[in-house]
Formats: C-alpha cells, structure tokens, sequence
C-alpha cells in the first residue's frame, strides 16, 4: 500500500536521479493524470491510499519519464493560450513563447483596422487566416477562439498532425470555422470559394480537402498568415535535449540544415496570398533574425516588426503586405 505522499516523494526523486528538468512539476503531472484529481486535492489528501493498480501505473509512467519520454506525450495533453490540447507524438509539443505570436497576431489586426479607421474587429467578422504548418492546431484554434467569426485554413504537410489538430477543433467547438489541408506551407493552399460567403450565410462552409490552384489575382485572400514553421538546424541536431531530439517529430522540428531555409518560400508563398495590407506573423528560432530579416527589407513589405520573448529573444517577425 502506498499514500499520495510517498507515491509524489518517490517520483520526485526517481526524476531528479535521472536529472529531468523540472523533476517535481513532472511527478505531479503525472499523478494527478493518473488519478484524475487537481492539484489542490493532491496537496489537500496527502495520506490518501492510493490504489494498487493506480500506484503501478503512476510508477510505470513515472519510468517512462526517466527515461527521456516527455510528459505531455504520456498525458496525452498540453495547455496553450489556457486551452488544454491534445497531443501525440506526431505533433510539436505546444511552447509558451508560441503565445507571443497570438498576441501580435491579435494586435497588428486591431491596429490595421484602427489604421483604415475602422473599429477593431474584436469578432473577426469578415476575416480570412491562414496557420501554416499547424501540428497540433493550438495557433488556429487559439485564434479562432479569440476572433468568433474569423474563418481559418490550417495546413500541414503531416496527415498524422492534421487528425490530431482537427479533433482538437472538435473539442473546442471551432471545427466548423478551421479547414484543414495537408500541403506543404501554402503551395496548394487556393481557395475561390470561401473569400465571399454566400448571402445571409452567417459562415462560408469550410473546405474539405485539397483544392486546385487559382491563378495569383484570385489568391490573395488572407488578411493574417501565421506560422511557428519548422527551425532548428540540423546541424544543432546533438545540442537537443534529448526529449526534444528522440520523442518529437523531426518534420515539425528541422527546417534544414541551418533551420531557416524555409522562411524565404513562406514568405514568397504569403506575398501572393496576403491580401494589401494583409499580416505576416512568423515565429522564429533563437538564431534566425538575421537571416529572415533581410527577406522583409523589399518593396511589397512594410511595418517590419519585431517582439522579444520572456528571454530577450527575437521570437515574432511581422510586416504588412504593402
């Protein structure tokens, strides 16, 4: 028999022998996920009886754990935006600096519409966004959740990711507002039919599938694209943690051998998509500024921006389609 104390005691210190960071947060997450209660009971019951297939399994996953498995991929689960998301090991585990790009999102749109003196379009009514590279779904939900009408478009190149970003649509009752598509960045990504809903429609229906190609004129519908685009070199490859390096998918992590190769397509890609006065947001790796910010300084780009993180680390580009 085993109580809450000495179950918590003993996954504390299995973790902090095998040097996981963050040994006492892991070994509460996974208790709590075993037994189904919040933090306050745990620390409120610390003499409760633990059963004994509960106490086996919390032990078990607690080796896991040890053993470099991430947490949120044994939970199943990870918060972003104060939304609890559904992960696996086919998607990137949701970061708290990715809610910086949220945040800018968010602003530069309430700024573009004070800017053409319209009111801020808090609802999102009339706006079409596009989540490159969407994983888990956390960014284009998050968004949807802020901006109620806003219609979304979440690609990614990994059919395994796009099933767990929409049932994490489904759960957060988004779905019919977010279409998914597995294409690589924007290239497939063409959409003639959801710019103008139909009369009376509250909501254009979403896109099922793929879609053909429009020529360029057409194209450019999006008022926001976002992205957190795959950018660790590969060449930092063995600097990884090793939870990062052997548990997350490498499609979602690597992004060449330097890990900003592909800002210059997304970027040529969202020129042709972005409507004038259109929004870029881009998420970036701890070393990429200076090779994305040179992408930025052309003529069909302005009010280049950029947002530090908790850090001091350049984390967020964004510039408007001129």
């Amino acid at each position: 028999m085993i109580d809450v104390r000495t179950a918590l005691k003993r996954g504390i210190a299995e973790l902090r022998e095998a040097n996981v960071p963050s040994y006492t947060l892991a070994a509460e997450l996974l208790l709590l996920h075993v037994l189904g209660r919040d933090r306050a009971w745990l620390y409120a019951h610390p003499e409760e009886v633990i059963p004994g297939l509960d106490a086996h399994r919390f032990l078990s996953l607690i080796l896991r754990r040890a053993e470099g498995e991430p947490t949120q991929y044994i939970t199943g689960k990870q918060e972003f935006w104060g939304l609890e998301f559904e992960v696996t090991s086919d998607v990137l585990i949701p970061r708290p600096e990715t809610e910086h790009l949220i945040e800018v999102s968010l602003d530069r749109l309430a700024v573009r519409e004070v800017r053409e003196g319209r009111p801020p379009k808090n609802t999102g009514e009339g706006i079409l966004i596009a989540d490159v590279g969407t994983g888990s779904g956390c960014i284009a939900i998050a968004l949807a959740k802020e901006l109620a009408s806003a219609r979304i478009i979440a690609t990614d190149i990994s059919a395994a990711a796009l099933a767990v970003a929409r049932r994490n649509a489904a759960r957060h009752g988004v779905d019919d507002r977010i279409s998914f598509l597995e294409c690589n960045l924007l290239s497939d990504t063409a959409i003639s039919d959801v710019t103008t809903p139909a009369a009376g429609a509250q909501h254009a229906a979403p896109l099922q599938g793929n879609v053909s190609t429009v020529d360029a004129a057409h194209s450019r519908q999006f008022d926001l694209i976002a992205s957190n685009p795959p950018y660790i070199g590969r060449k930092e490859k063995e600097t990884l943690m090793s939870e990062v390096r052997d548990h997350e998918p490498e499609v979602a992590l690597y992004g060449g051998e330097e890990g900003y190769e592909l800002y210059a397509e997304l970027l040529a890609q969202a020129s042709q998509r972005l409507k004038p006065g259109g929004l870029v947001v881009l998420e970036l790796g701890h070393n990429s500024l200076p090779a994305v910010q040179p992408l930025l300084d052309l003529p069909n780009w302005a009010n280049v921006g950029v947002t530090n993180d908790l850090a001091g680390i350049p984390r967020i580009i964004a510039a408007e389609r001129t």
